[in-house]
C-alpha cells in the first residue's frame, strides 16, 4: 500500500440499468468513501440512480472495543461475543483466514465482525461492458475480491454496509476499483440483510482493476475504522494474501 498522502478523486459513467464508478485509489488520508445510509428493504426493487462524483467525508468514530494503540490488539466490543482479539494495526492474513475487527454503521453502534477474503479471481475486460465506463478502463483486467462478513457480535447490524476492501497488486500498490450502483451479477456487494444478528454470515464481492495482462490483483486490504490514517496514532490497512 502507497503511503504517500493522496487525494482520492472518483469519475463517474452511467448506463441504463448499471453504472460504474471508476475509483482512483491513493492512500487514505481523510477521503474515505462512505457508504450511504442505507435504504429501506422496499427501495431495493426501484430503478438504479446515475452515479454521481461525492465528496468523501470522514468516517465516523472508532468502535468501541479498540484501543487506538498501533500495533495493539484489544478486547472485543462491549457487549460483543468472544471472536477472539481484535486484529492489529497492519496484521497480515492468508486468503480465506478471519480478522476480527469492531465495526459500527449509522446508527449500529460497538458491533464485531469476522472479516475474511475467500478468493480473488480473474474476470475478462469484456465483463466491464455494462458499466459504460469506456476508455477509462481500456486494457485494464478486472478481479474479483470475494469475502465473508459474521456477525460475531451482539449488536444488531441489519442495513448495514461492510465495504473499505481493495485489490493489492503484486508490488503492494493499490488496485483500481469500481463502485457499482445497480445489479452486477458477477460481482455482489450487497448491503447486510434485515436480522443481520449474531453468527449470521454473508458473502460480498469487489471489483478491482489490474493495469494490464501482465500485472495481477494478488491481495487485497482492508481499510474501514480504525484501519486507516484518520485513527490516532494512524493505523495501517489489514491485508490478504
Amino acid at each position: 500500500m502507497s503511503t504517500h498522502s493522496m487525494r482520492r478523486s472518483t469519475l463517474a459513467a452511467a448506463g441504463l440499468a448499471v453504472a460504474g464508478t471508476l475509483v482512483l485509489t491513493g492512500c487514505k488520508d481523510g477521503n474515505e468513501e462512505i457508504p450511504a445510509a442505507p435504504a429501506a428493504p422496499s427501495a431495493a426493487a426501484s430503478a438504479p440512480s446515475p452515479a454521481q462524483p461525492t465528496d468523501p467525508a470522514a468516517p465516523s468514530s472508532p468502535a468501541g472495543g479498540y484501543d487506538g494503540s498501533a500495533g495493539a490488539s484489544a478486547t472485543p466490543a462491549p457487549g460483543g461475543a468472544a471472536g477472539g482479539a481484535v486484529a492489529k494495526s497492519g496484521q497480515a492474513f492468508k486468503i480465506g483466514e478471519a480478522a476480527t475487527v469492531p465495526f459500527s454503521y449509522g446508527s449500529n453502534k460497538g458491533g464485531q465482525l469476522a472479516l475474511a477474503v475467500t478468493s480473488i479471481a480473474q474476470g475478462d475486460p469484456a465483463d466491464l461492458e455494462p458499466l459504460k465506463l469506456g476508455d477509462k478502463v481500456k486494457g485494464m483486467i478486472p478481479y474479483y475480491i470475494s469475502y465473508t462478513v459474521k456477525n460475531t457480535g451482539t449488536t444488531d447490524l441489519s442495513f448495514s454496509s461492510v465495504g473499505h476492501i481493495k485489490g493489492l497488486l503484486g508490488d503492494g500498490s493499490e488496485a483500481q476499483g469500481v463502485s457499482i450502483i445497480g445489479k452486477f451479477d458477477k460481482c455482489k456487494d450487497n448491503s447486510l440483510p434485515k436480522g443481520f444478528t449474531n453468527g449470521q454470515t454473508q458473502t460480498n464481492c469487489v471489483i478491482a482493476l489490474a493495469p494490464s495482462a501482465q500485472t495481477k490483483v494478488s491481495g487485497a486490504e482492508y481499510w474501514g475504522e480504525p484501519y486507516n490514517n484518520l485513527s490516532s496514532p494512524p493505523q495501517k490497512a489489514l491485508t490478504w494474501k
